[in-house]
């Protein structure tokens, strides 16, 4: 049995991690050219976020194609060669499952789109209120509604995050067993981790207005959420005990998530969850400028190191990811203070109960990107507020100060490896910039250094 109560993960997001090629997009040969650094940090599993087909229209996390490589990320004899060289070095690969939606230009959404009803109803078609007026008023999680209108059929699809990202029904059982088989084709290229993308989401419940929110009471840890995980698990991953996995909890409870990490090994390894993320929010609302509030994010931490704990399920711990501001600009200081800050929130990770997560770059404490043009955006979230937050009020300059602090462009700018042109990630033209800084915070200038931030990093 993994024991992953004493690892280490490592995410890379692969498109800002290394580009083999030039042609400005990190890939999976640069991933395994970057192994041995990787090991040297201890690491004991690499989280790869998507590299599927897709039209990248959210990065990667809008699925075309679960079972084949996105030829900008290479070819799946890519793969298997990372896969092996990362076990020559004791390092297990977790893939990214987006298991909430797909693309829309995924054969089953054509085919649904075409009015093939087996088709329509993998995913969430339903009648408006009345002529013009969507289903529900709820609130997609990039802006704007959920709910796409077809004048073909006279309905309207459901989709949680981009328009082009529409829900799956995980009420039809063969909905679910297709996606039983993608675990199992992974799992036969020797895939050891999977992490489940938002997938507290997946189990609707009722289809209402909501007069008190933006809807996410409706359809977050749904009624049949436990029953669908605890079947996926028996069919796929819990039939080898090497395997480990870690669930994205959107807006969770932490009763839930003593169910999903349970030590019974039933549902998930272990979870990852946002609230103490949410502590330079306004409630639930991140588009806003507050100060974080330290006291809450200490009381946050506690009770759910404790909770979890009373209830031997597993957390796991981290600051930083895909999605998240750097942490060093968010709750630490990229001035004066800068590598000590830096050192103390990686501690305070791996001092705490769970399995931690390093994000590509924290190590060296990799800083927001600090674009201060929308040109310099590419995330479709940033891209949608920068006109909501104007459309509400806001004057530009205080929609980009917005931007600069919560952006999730702030931790996909490339990985910072040297001094040298774009930060040492590649000889062509970035597909994002690179942060301004590498000329001091970059990989060779971190190993050189016995006092750096990363030896607070690894095992």
């Amino acid at each position: 049995m993994s024991d992953f109560r004493r690892s280490v993960g490592y995410q890379i997001y692969p498109k800002s991690f290394c580009d083999s090629k030039g042609d400005g997009r990190g890939d999976l040969k640069g991933v395994t050219s970057k192994l041995d650094y990787i090991k040297e940090l201890g690491v004991d599993y690499i989280w790869l976020t998507p590299f599927f087909v897709s039209p990248q229209n959210d990065n990667g996390y809008d699925v075309e194609d679960y079972y084949n490589i996105d030829p900008r990320y290479g070819t799946m004899e890519d793969f298997e060669e990372l896969a092996a060289e990362a076990g020559k070095r004791g390092i297990r690969l977790m893939l990214d499952m987006v298991f909430n939606h797909t693309s829309s230009r995924h054969e089953w959404f054509k085919k649904a789109m075409e009015g093939d009803e087996k088709y329509k109803n993998y995913y969430i078609f339903r009648k408006g209120k009345a002529p013009g007026v969507p289903p529900t008023n709820w609130e997609s999680k990039f802006g704007g509604g959920v709910w796409e209108y077809v004048e073909k059929f006279d309905e309207y699809y459901l989709h949680l995050f981009d328009v082009t990202q529409p829900d799956l029904n995980w009420d039809n059982e063969e909905v679910r067993k297709e996606l039983q088989k993608v675990i199992r084709f992974w799992m036969g290229k020797g895939v050891k981790g999977f992490r489940f993308d938002v997938v507290n989401l997946i189990s609707k419940s009722v289809y209402e207005d909501d007069y008190e929110g933006d809807g996410r009471r409706f359809y977050t840890d749904g009624p049949n959420i436990h029953r669908y995980l605890r079947e996926l698990n028996a069919a796929t991953f819990g039939t080898d005990t090497e395997i480990i996995t870690v669930g994205e909890m959107s807006s969770t409870s932490m009763e839930n998530c003593y169910q999903y990490g349970n030590g019974d090994g039933k549902e998930l390894s272990m979870v990852f969850s946002f609230h103490h993320l949410k502590v330079d929010f306004m409630g639930n609302e991140k588009w806003v400028l507050v100060p974080a509030d330290f006291q809450k994010l200490k009381n946050i931490l506690f009770s759910w190191q404790k909770g979890m704990q009373e209830h031997d399920a597993w957390n796991a711990v981290f600051w930083c990811n895909h999605d998240q501001p750097r942490v060093v600009s968010r709750f630490g200081n990229e001035g004066r203070y800068w590598k000590a800050s830096a050192k103390m929130l990686a501690a305070t990770i791996h001092l705490l109960r769970g399995m931690p997560y390093i994000y590509q770059g924290e190590e060296l404490g990799m800083t927001n990107a600090g674009f201060t043009d929308i040109s310099q955006y590419r995330d479709v979230e940033s891209l949608n507020h920068f006109r909501i937050l104007q459309d509400k009020g806001l004057t530009e300059a205080d929609a980009y100060r917005i931007l600069q602090v919560h952006s999730r462009d702030n931790s996909r700018t490339p990985m910072q490896w040297t001094a040298g042109k774009n930060g040492g990630f590649t000889n062509g033209e970035p597909w994002i910039e690179v942060n301004k800084n590498c000329d001091r915070i970059n990989a060779e200038a971190e190993l050189a250094d016995p006092d750096s931030i990363s030896i607070f990093t690894g095992n």
